[in-house]
């Protein structure tokens, strides 16, 4: 298992502090670069790392320590975030991580989270300790999965994470996060599971082990934790339904967008369209990992998205909103033969006493259409946590609201609001009429019908053939159905 320290000060770790903090293991231990030199590493005599340290972050946009450490931590951006990640490989490995923070603050002021872990004393007698160094910087390396032991009350996608994420896929193997039964997952870490061979692990001290997301009791069987078998899943009972978030409720919008692969094209306008009509502000910060830290701009994204193009990779990347306005949303950014893509999931939280903009979803829908290259928009309801994290018990799937197309994809299928397809579903046209497209009403967030709505427009979507766009409008529609179906 590895434990995480965090130190957050108000100036940046220069080198010297930073050496500073490094100190806190004696001389005796070697200090080494790893990650294309951005994590120095403490390791012993024989090159083990006992102790990450990751490149100091500066984070600019406010709400975001609070957001993933909580809001009993007593700092507000900007502020620096250096993490030191200390294997417990060697039991004394998280002391050395606690006064590498505590070294940091002491230098610098500011804060050590977890309180309780900071401290300046050395940590002596390292040099010489014994560890198995597990490859790809896991805690548990089988030839089926990769498993990572998170203690963090909010585990979030951060960088380490996501390149963790990368080099399993890369090597074939399944993620497994390994925690306590009260953590609970942002959106974008959610995110990462969804779409490749992943599991959410909880360990409860009363039932064992059991899936975070569907609740089945798990247990550990060929290199890897698996459901228990038998005639059909066995539920948790820690998994039931908890009080807590009466009331509470997200919007959950998908949008999918493909442009024209022009030099003039400026990416990341349809998110903040979407940003501004349902809360009146745009974003406030974006980043391609957690924490989110450098305020929002449409110049910069498209920038770093044409360049990861260049190199045939593409895009992710994490915006967040204002602190009093809880919204977050993750965007992949990919080249296509039909152009240039654009992915959107974006997530909105609501208290018992605030209604959602719902009546807002077709204005949206219309200036998507006309201005951003609209392809699909599915928009849902849930009852679920307004601070937009998944705990490890049973809430309500999303149920859809509506589903809006494209004018591509109206016009290549030859739909019209007439169209069989749509019998029992309100639609509207939106924009010119010689190029339409369509936003359909298919419920209220309550009714379960409207699955059916959905499933019917998008089977039609997926009987005859079409162009790349069409393709891409209604994979959009799938991808809601595996939220829907976990």
């Amino acid at each position: 298992m590895t434990q995480d320290v965090i130190a957050l000060t108000p100036q940046m770790p220069d080198t010297k502090t930073l050496l500073a903090g490094l100190h806190a293991g004696g001389p005796d231990l070697l200090v080494n670069r790893a990650g294309g030199g951005s994590v120095v590493q403490l390791c012993t005599a024989a090159g083990q790392a006992l102790v990450s340290v990751e490149a100091p972050r500066y984070l600019q946009v406010p709400g975001e320590v609070h957001r993933l450490l909580g809001s009993s931590v007593h700092a507000e951006s900007p502020v620096w975030w250096t993490e030191a990640r200390a294997t417990t490989a060697v039991e004394e490995a998280g002391r050395l991580a606690g006064s590498v923070a505590g070294r940091l603050t002491a230098e610098l002021g500011g804060t050590v989270w977890p309180r309780e872990a900071g401290h300046t004393d050395v940590v002596a007698d390292l040099a010489d300790a014994t560890t198995t160094a597990t490859p790809m910087g896991v805690d548990i390396l089988t030839d089926t999965a990769a498993v990572v032991i998170q203690g963090r009350p909010v585990v979030a996608a951060t960088t380490w994470l996501t390149d963790v994420v990368r080099n399993t896929v890369r090597t074939g193997r399944e993620l497994q996060i390994l925690t306590p039964p009260r953590a609970r997952l942002t959106l974008p870490a959610r995110t990462l599971l969804d779409g490749l061979p992943s599991r959410w692990v909880v360990r409860d001290p009363e039932c064992g082990y059991y899936d975070g997301l569907s609740g089945a009791v798990l247990h550990w069987h060929g290199g890897r934790f698996v459901p228990v078998a038998g005639d059909g899943p066995r539920i948790a009972d820690a998994f039931r339904p908890r009080p807590g978030a009466e009331g509470e409720q997200q919007l959950l919008l998908s949008i999918r967008t493909i442009h024209p692969a022009d030099e003039r094209l400026v990416l990341g306008g349809a998110l903040e369209q979407a940003w501004r009509t349902l809360t009146g502000a745009p974003p406030a910060g974006w980043a391609t990992a957690e924490p989110v830290n450098v305020p929002w701009s449409t110049r910069q994204l498209t920038d770093l998205a044409r360049t990861r193009a260049q190199q045939t990779l593409p895009t992710w990347i994490v915006a967040v909103g204002a602190p009093d306005r809880p919204a977050i949303a993750t965007v992949r950014i990919t080249r296509t033969r039909a152009g240039v893509e654009e992915h959107i999931t974006l997530a909105m939280g609501y208290g018992a006493d605030q209604g959602t903009p719902s009546d807002a979803l077709p204005e949206l829908a219309a200036s998507l259409a006309t201005g951003r290259n609209l392809a699909t928009m599915v928009t849902q309801l849930r009852t679920a946590r307004a601070d937009l994290t998944t705990p490890a018990h049973y809430e309500p799937p999303p149920v859809p609201l509506s589903l809006a197309l494209g004018p591509d994809a109206v016009a290549d299928r030859g739909l019209d609001q007439g169209h069989r397809v749509f019998d029992g579903i309100k639609s509207t046209r939106l924009g010119p009429a010689a190029r339409p497209a369509l936003h359909c009403a298919l419920g209220d967030g309550t009714d379960l019908a409207a699955w059916q709505h959905l499933q019917r427009i998008n089977d039609y979507l997926n009987e005859c053939p079409a162009g790349e766009t069409n393709r891409g409008s209604a994979a959009c529609v799938e991808d809601v159905k595996v939220e829907r179906d976990r």
